[in-house]
């Protein structure tokens, strides 16, 4: 049995915890990294090994998970002070010493196109591949290692990167071995999924309105031509005043913005994501960012003046 490589997660928010959670449980030394005190502590409560900096995972990793929030994020864990170039700079005598071995980066937070191939340029110059690799799924699929990823980068790289992907995920879909490509991928899903759950928020609102049971209504559409995956997850919790983060609000705003500045680059016109982007800005002016992004229902609700309690 060959041996599994040695992984460091950066970024072990929801998404990020259940990547470590499920490499753990498959047998994998896992390294992490977090700003968060309270989740580098439940990950050494399960076994996993916490690096004070990025330079000190890279020096000791195979691969390198980065599962941050944005650009800026992944620009200071990579190259800031005490980032991973620094560490693997530091690491070149020690990496000299065992012939064959290439460490990786997979960019696995959603980002512009051109953010993931300036950071893939930039990487090459220190000696490290790098996988435009977005995921998606949310964290229980994260965690079962069930979760999707689009994959962009050279053959070579993700050939040798192979079983660690398979372990981590359900559905690897190779898009290209353009970097950028994985990243224009997950935003054009997520474009589209962004715009569904407004659709099916408005809708149910709209239900609520005419004075029509909303479970009853809910479950109607979840068995008929109007329902989509984002929204009998969202809303069946939506529905159990239910909000607690699983995708915060402000997150998918993000994703919704890259993905309409990417097709304005473009020259596309979106008409129905930039008024999806309106109502989740709206979302995050009422308070409501750092809430699960289902409360957009809460929006249409207050934006009719009917409201439900909570």
């Amino acid at each position: 049995m060959q041996e599994r490589i040695r992984v460091g997660v950066i970024g072990i928010g929801a998404m990020g915890m259940g990547i470590a959670k499920c490499l753990r449980a498959k047998g994998y030394a896992v390294s992490v990294r977090d700003v968060r005190p309270e989740a580098e502590h439940e990950a050494a409560s399960l076994g996993m090994t916490v690096c004070e900096t990025p330079a000190r995972m890279a020096a000791q990793v195979d691969a390198l998970i980065v599962v941050v929030l944005n650009a800026q994020q992944i620009d200071d864990v990579l190259f800031g002070d005490q980032g991973v170039a620094q560490g693997i700079a530091e690491a070149v005598v020690e990496s000299a010493a065992q012939p064959g071995t290439r460490r990786t980066v997979l960019l696995c937070s959603t980002i512009a196109p051109e953010d993931s191939v300036r950071f893939a340029e930039r990487l090459a110059q220190t000696g490290i591949d790098c996988l435009d690799a977005p995921i998606s799924g949310g964290p229980a699929k994260a965690e079962a290692g069930t979760m999707s990823m689009m994959l962009a980068g050279s053959a070579v790289t993700l050939d040798r990167c192979e079983q660690l992907l398979a372990d981590m995920s359900g559905r690897r879909f190779r898009i290209s071995e353009k970097v950028g490509d994985g990243a224009r991928t997950k935003l054009v899903n997520n474009l589209l999924a962004g715009t569904n759950l407004v659709a099916g928020a408005e809708a149910l609102a709209l239900g609520i309105k005419l004075g029509l049971d909303p479970k009853r209504l809910f479950d109607v559409i979840c068995a008929s031509s109007g329902s989509s995956w984002i929204f009998e997850d969202r809303m069946a919790r939506a529905l159990e005043n239910d909000y607690a983060p699983r995708a915060f609000a402000h997150i998918l705003t993000k994703d919704m913005t890259l993905a309409t500045g990417m097709a304005d680059s473009a020259g596309y016109d979106t008409p129905l994501g930039d008024a999806a982007l309106g109502i989740y800005r709206e979302t995050l002016e009422r308070g409501w960012a750092d809430l699960d992004d289902a409360a957009v229902l809460k929006t249409f609700l207050k934006r009719r003046g009917k409201e439900q309690e909570g």
